[in-house]
């Protein structure tokens, strides 16, 4: 059985410090400190007219080369190599001039520096200084030409350490160089545009003798298309006052495209007109004020003959009214663990509350996720993911125990949110390969909420992926988590206020409408981000955040349901607990309760101080076994280890179904219609308890309905003339009367309520 549990560690961080030092953060502090050599290459100068220099570095069996010039005597390269200490496998390092251009001996000159001179730099000191070297022969005579460049030790949190090129990195070529290096990316600033289509006027249709035609608009931005319901009014005066709501992101790129259309047939419409709007000059606005309505003039586009696009003004007209909402919070991710619930306006932010540092240390017994020469290696690289700032550190080559040891920080504007990491093996080394995708070796949600301020927790976490064949652990990964905040009352009066903007609670969006918005968003945010250089790419994105995740699964509707029964197990257990009370299991424990509740009887203003000290000490003695740990992906409740193989393929098909065996998809859908069976009979004795109690009073069993008022007059005159504590007594204590006084059968208000009538007789 493979652990999946979380491991609390003690790495040194920041160079000797213990993760448990209660210290004011510093940068670098949360990673172990890595020593590297690196060596900046800067220009040179008096070389061959002819030539076209570049500078090979080799040290030991490491070899690194800069871009050649051609035909320059005064190239400027300023290229930064490094390497890590710990790779460091000869004395001397060997700094060469060559010519490109020579075949065979191509050595101009060179240098060599030994290894245990080099300087160490310690930020945050200013860089070194480049110097010149003369260059020599491979006989240490001098030949023209001299080398600019400097050479020294530092770590990870030198400034040019992001932009090195790594010495052990030297088989990547082309644009996987790019690839390997870490970066910090920015999600696009989303909006969401509505458009309150209202009418349109004079519109010219295709066959002039039809008196009702049927008219609709359909609004396309990007890939994303909407359209409106078909107007009531048959005429060519339509009226909609329907509203569209699209996710766009800045600048502002794409135009939105309008279409009137009129349907004729069940597969045939004929566009009556359109109209592109830039949305450069849309409206901005903070809350729900209407904004200026406009006529825009519709356009009829055709194509004659010879294939050329033609554009014709008409005299139909469209009216509008398009917004920018800034006071939504444009949701790609779940509410559930979203990382940024701030709206989109930034007039409308709040100060940050805190600074959340995170440090990558490093990955323990990762699975091999590819294959070469029968060898299986994996290129690891993590990214973490907390409101619009993405990570993305380099990629460490063939290891299974990749060190990253890199440090971010992130501003918190809420302490509710969750940071999201993710580790995947890196596919697109050897230059573009428009098939490849990145593997996913797993994934941690922290959330910052569960986490003391000002402590640093340092666990190693398991990385389990679900595939069709089952869960399988990939490997763990150890990270270094602190939330720091200069004032805890600002945290805490957080948990007073609404979780989305205000806009999101006076003026709700349907659940449909945040769904298509949010698929609009995982789409516009993943095409963004692929666009960058080096890449994050859509398959990482997506696994990111979530997409997908709220499609139907047996084994995710297995979860929930241990999930709802868990959280009503307390329910269970007072009512297991009354039970044994009513029966007189233990007459001790029977005889205290029967006093308390004629006490409370007496005294009934202690019943909520009462509930309240019990709640209160119920939390004081918990807090002895708090968690000590931030949560996990826990497999046990995700019911990952039970799901049957049949489960798992159908939770990984696509949507619709690219399952081509008709008996499997066969069996799926009558594997559905049993859950959805016992579902459909639980909602429908629901409905059958609420329309018996609404049947008490609505005379449709009139006979049931006199007795029931008869009772109400008696129990009305009764209440009336008898104090309210005798009645409560009295019925407390028949309630736990002892079990020789009760028989098996019945009660009389529950034979009642059984006999009374429900529409279930007028079902088909």
């Amino acid at each position: 059985m493979e652990d999946f549990n979380l491991r609390e560690t003690r790495p040194s961080l920041g160079g000797g410090r213990f993760s448990g030092n209660d210290r004011v953060g510093t940068a670098f502090d949360l990673v172990e400190q890595m020593d590297y050599l690196y060596v900046r290459v800067v220009k040179a100068k008096e070389l061959p007219a002819a030539a076209d220099p570049f500078v090979e570095l080799k040290l030991g069996g490491f070899t690194s080369t800069t871009r050649h010039f051609e035909k320059t005597p005064t190239p400027e390269w300023n290229q930064v190599f490094s390497i890590l200490k710990d790779r460091i496998q000869a004395p001397f390092i060997e700094i060469s001039v060559k010519d490109k251009a020579r075949n065979g001996d191509n050595l101009i000159g060179l240098t060599v520096f030994d290894a245990v001179d080099v300087p160490r730099r310690v930020p945050p000191d200013s860089p070194l200084a480049p110097e010149w070297y003369r260059l020599e022969n491979r006989r240490g005579e001098r030949v023209a030409g001299e080398l600019m460049f400097a050479i020294w030790m530092g770590t990870q949190a030198d400034e040019a350490f992001p932009e090195a090129w790594h010495l052990d990195a030297t088989t990547i070529n082309g644009d996987g160089i790019a690839s390997i290096r870490s970066k910090v990316y920015l999600s696009p600033r989303l909006w969401y545009l509505r458009v309150n289509v209202i009418e349109a006027q004079e519109l010219q249709l295709g066959d002039r003798n039809r008196q009702q035609p049927d008219i609709f608009v359909r609004g396309a931005h990007g890939n994303m298309m909407l359209r409106t319901r078909i107007s009531q009014s048959k005429n060519i005066n339509p009226l909609w006052n329907e509203d569209l709501m699209f996710t766009v992101s800045e600048p502002f790129d794409e135009q939105l495209v309008l279409c009137l259309v009129e349907k004729i047939g069940p597969k045939k419409e004929d566009e009556l007109g359109q109209c592109s709007i830039p949305l450069h000059g849309v409206e901005k606005r903070l809350d729900f004020k209407p904004p200026l309505s406009r006529w825009y003039n519709l356009e009829k586009h055709t194509v004659s003959e010879n294939g050329q696009r033609n554009v014709n003004k008409l005299n139909s007209r469209v009216h509008l009214r398009i917004s920018l909402d800034g006071g939504y919070h444009v949701l790609d991710e779940l509410t559930h663990y979203s990382s940024d619930l701030r709206p989109t306006a930034r007039q409308l932010w709040k100060p940050a509350i805190g600074v959340l540092e995170l440090g990558i240390l490093n990955a323990q017994n990762l699975t091999a996720m590819k294959t070469k020469d029968g060898r299986g290696f994996t290129d690891a690289y993590c990214v973490a993911k907390y409101g619009q700032k993405w990570i993305r550190t380099r990629t460490i080559l063939n290891s299974f125990n990749p060190k990253w040891n890199e440090q971010y920080t992130w501003e918190v504007f809420d302490p509710c949110t969750v940071v999201t990491v993710g580790v995947f093996d890196n596919c697109h080394l050897q230059g573009v390969n428009g098939n490849a995708k990145d593997s996913r070796i797993g994934k941690v949600r922290i959330r910052l909420s569960t986490l003391e301020t000002g402590r640093v927790y340092t666990h190693s976490y398991p990385l389990t992926v679900l595939s069709p064949t089952g869960v399988k652990k990939m490997g763990e990964i150890q990270l270094a988590v602190r939330f720091s905040c200069a004032s805890l009352f600002n945290i805490l009066m957080m948990y007073a206020q609404p979780l989305l903007p205000n806009l999101h609670y006076q003026h709700p969006l349907s659940c449909h409408q945040i769904e298509s918005l949010r698929n609009q968003a995982t789409q516009i945010v993943s095409t963004r981000l692929s666009r960058a250089e080096p890449p994050l790419r859509k398959e990482v994105v997506e696994f990111m955040l979530d997409v997908g995740s709220n499609m139907w699964s047996v084994r995710r509707s297995k979860a929930n349901h241990y999930r709802m029964a868990g959280t009503l197990s307390v329910v269970v257990k007072c009512v297991k607990w009354f039970d044994q009370i009513c029966s007189w299991t233990n007459p001790f424990v029977t005889v205290l309760v029967h006093i308390a509740f004629l006490a409370y009887i007496c005294f009934p203003w202690m019943i909520l101080s009462t509930v309240f000290l019990f709640l209160f000490l119920i939390g004081v003695w918990n807090y002895r076994g708090r968690p000590r740990h931030p949560p996990h992906m826990d497999v046990r409740l995700s019911q990952a280890d039970n799901a049957l193989n049949d489960e798992l393929d159908e939770e990984f098909d696509t949507f619709p179904t690219s399952q081509k065996q008709i008996d499997v998809v066969k069996m799926r859908y009558d594997r559905l219609r049993a859950i959805a069976s016992r579902v459909q009979t639980v909602f429908g004795d629901i409905a059958t308890q609420g329309e018996r109690l609404y049947n008490l009073l609505s005379w449709r069993d009139p006979r049931a309905t006199a007795l029931f008022l008869v009772f109400c007059f008696v129990a009305c005159v009764v209440l009336y003339v008898t104090p309210m504590k005798v009645v409560c007594a009295v019925a407390g204590f028949y309630a736990m009367r002892h079990p020789r006084f009760r028989n098996p059968v019945p009660s009389l208000a529950l034979s009642f309520m059984r006999r009374l009538p429900a529409r279930t007789d007028s079902l088909l």
